[in-house]
């Protein structure tokens, strides 16, 4: 019975662990403010200086930026608050 309830306690331990749910996560952005061919550059390099992403693709003719991040470093608000000049949300 004991072996049960050590192996019930270690399961709940690693099911609680928020390591274990996080990963490579991809968001896209409804990015505002783009106004130039260069504005891309800006949001993009902007974005990718954030520790935990992986990967930047930002788009001047659709206003968005597509964003893989390691959701156990960063999070969808320190990515919005990174695009400062260019304002930004999560799409949908």
């Amino acid at each position: 019975m004991s072996k049960t309830i050590a192996s019930a306690v270690a399961l709940a331990a690693l099911l609680g662990s928020s390591a274990v749910f996080a990963g490579e996560r991809t968001v896209t952005l409804n990015v505002r403010n783009m106004y130039c061919d260069l504005c891309p550059h800006t949001v993009k390099a902007s974005l990718e200086a954030v520790p935990g992403v992986a990967n930047a693709v930002v788009s001047f003719k659709s206003k968005t930026a597509i964003v893989t991040y390691d959701d156990n470093k960063t999070s969808v608000n320190a990515l919005t608050d990174a695009t400062t000049g260019y304002p930004s949300a999560p799409q949908g």
